[in-house]
């Protein structure tokens, strides 16, 4: 259903909350406390440590792509790269990738280590809903 004005009755466009694609965000070191931890006030945010030389990473880059597309603006996936950020790498004792991390009222709830099953991440997510 297209959402109509209240006052005019004009179409409104639709954005995911993820974005017109609805596809994770990719956060950095700078835009970290903004794009997580703020934003996880509103909805969970489950953010994946990664580097472009994971072979595991890369095993659960499209399960996360399926569950951004999925969230309906319940939650938030976001992609850190751990070579391109090592500030916060370094902040949350990232030793191992792939990495999930989830926030929930700007605080580290949950993380998830390995590639793991679709079914298992989204077990945790709901978890924090």
């Amino acid at each position: 259903m297209q959402p109509v004005c209240g006052k005019c009755g004009a179409k409104l466009p639709t954005v995911a909350a993820n974005g017109p694609e609805r596809k994770p965000q990719i956060v950095s070191d700078d835009s970290f406390v903004r794009d997580v931890v703020e934003a996880s006030a509103t909805v969970p945010v489950l953010v994946d440590a990664w580097a472009e030389w994971c072979g595991p990473c890369r095993m659960v880059a499209p399960v996360l792509d399926q569950l951004a597309a999925e969230s309906g603006g319940r939650y938030k996936i976001a992609k850190l790269n751990v070579d391109e950020n090592p500030r916060t790498s370094a902040r949350f004792g990232i030793r191992s990738i792939p990495t999930m991390l989830i926030f929930k009222n700007g605080k580290l709830v949950d993380q998830i280590v390995g590639a793991v099953p679709k079914q298992a991440i989204a077990a945790r997510l709901a978890a924090q809903l």
